[in-house]
């Protein structure tokens, strides 16, 4: 019975050895473990250096960055549109004797675009000279007379009158005849022709438009909260959907808003080298605004507060990580450095470029270069 009792024993002491073994060897591992988390440190590197020899830090990138100098650019979408663009109709009523302008013609101004018939217009003319010549007889001889004393003064008033008003219908006589001539108003392109060789033109009827593309202009209608940084002869660059860009300067704003959208009307004139432009044609312009102090950064850097406000994390010269909300102010596309301009920092700052991710506001860091202040 001892003997039982003696072997029960002596496994019962060997299952609590072999149970203490691994618990003992568990408790090694966590306490290594616990040392290595301790010991766990976050270093920033310049942009451009390699990171830390030690394989158990976290590693992120800065780069020192000073404000600059930027332009403000104001994204509007738009349109070309011609100079001016009129129709042209006629004054006088008649048939159109004259082959009218081609379409696509450029013509002067003063060039005939069409003609009408002048019919009785010329002997209206030669009536009115033969009334002319009569009434200057008649008045002359009055004025003779009355110097003699033998012409009332009121006889001589009707005459003066009659002279006039027969140089007055000398003078509608010939405009009726120069009138059926219908002209160009300005240098510009025949856009349409709305008669042919022989049809009757009204008065009022349209006989051909006429397109000033010298120079040609964009339209573009900015919002009523980016207005106010706009004035007249800021500098603007278009690109057409064709892909060609267009420089020009903004010669008028509108003083008043659009009643439907809200926006106001902007007009920029184009260089004179795009003459090739036709209207009509779909452009995005970026209108040159207010000129303001930004930080150019990589995209990279924005990053979000736990409130899902877009800003960035940089270092204080205590080391220490702070998070700003910033503005964008507008972007590059330079695909070999693309960036961004922001705002809402001061100073020189030390930007965490990459692994802002892994650092938290009020966190404590190791830099391995000095704080340029």
């Amino acid at each position: 019975m001892n003997k039982q009792k003696l072997l029960a024993l002596s496994i019962l002491t060997a299952v609590v050895v072999w149970m203490a073994i691994p618990r003992e060897q568990n408790l090694v591992q966590n306490d290594s473990a616990d040392r290595s988390s301790s010991s766990l440190r976050i270093e920033i590197s310049p942009e451009g250096l390699s990171g830390s020899e030690d394989p158990g830090a976290f590693v992120v990138r800065a780069k020192r960055i000073s404000p600059e100098s930027y332009v403000r650019q104001i994204r509007v979408r738009g349109r070309t549109q011609a100079f001016r663009h009129v129709e042209v109709r006629a004054e006088e009523a008649g048939r159109i004797v004259r082959e009218p302008v081609e379409r696509g013609s450029r013509v002067k101004e003063g060039d005939v675009l069409c003609e009408v018939a002048i019919d009785n217009r010329q002997v209206n003319l030669s009536e009115a000279l033969s009334r002319l010549e009569q009434a200057e007889f008649e008045y002359l001889a009055a004025l003779d007379l009355q110097e003699r004393g033998l012409q009332s003064d009121v006889i001589v008033a009707q005459l003066k009158a009659t002279l006039e008003s027969s140089k007055a219908a000398v003078a509608r006589a010939k405009l009726a005849i120069e009138k059926t001539q219908i002209v160009a108003p300005f240098d510009g392109i025949v856009e349409t022709r709305a008669v042919e060789l022989g049809d009757l033109l009204n008065i009022g009827s349209v006989c051909a438009s006429v397109l000033d593309d010298t120079p040609m202009l964009l339209i573009g209608l900015v919002p009523e909260q980016e207005v106010r940084g706009l004035n007249v002869g800021a500098s603007v660059t278009g690109q057409l959907l064709t892909g060609e860009i267009v420089q020009g300067i903004v010669s008028y704003i509108a003083r008043a808003a659009d009643a439907v959208s809200r926006s106001y009307r902007i007009e920029i004139e184009v260089d004179e080298r795009y003459r090739d432009l036709r209207a009509g044609i779909t452009v995005e312009l970026l209108v040159d605004s207010e000129n303001i102090s930004a930080y150019r950064i990589p995209p990279s850097a924005l990053t979000l507060d736990d409130n899902g406000q877009v800003g960035v994390k940089v270092l204080n010269p205590q080391n220490t990580v702070e998070f700003f909300n910033v503005e964008i102010a507008g972007d590059e596309t330079n695909q070999l450095e693309p960036g961004i301009w922001i705002t809402g920092l001061s100073g020189n700052i030390t930007l965490i470029t990459v692994g802002q991710e892994i650092v938290f506001p009020g966190q404590t860091v190791d830099a391995n270069f000095d704080w340029d202040s």
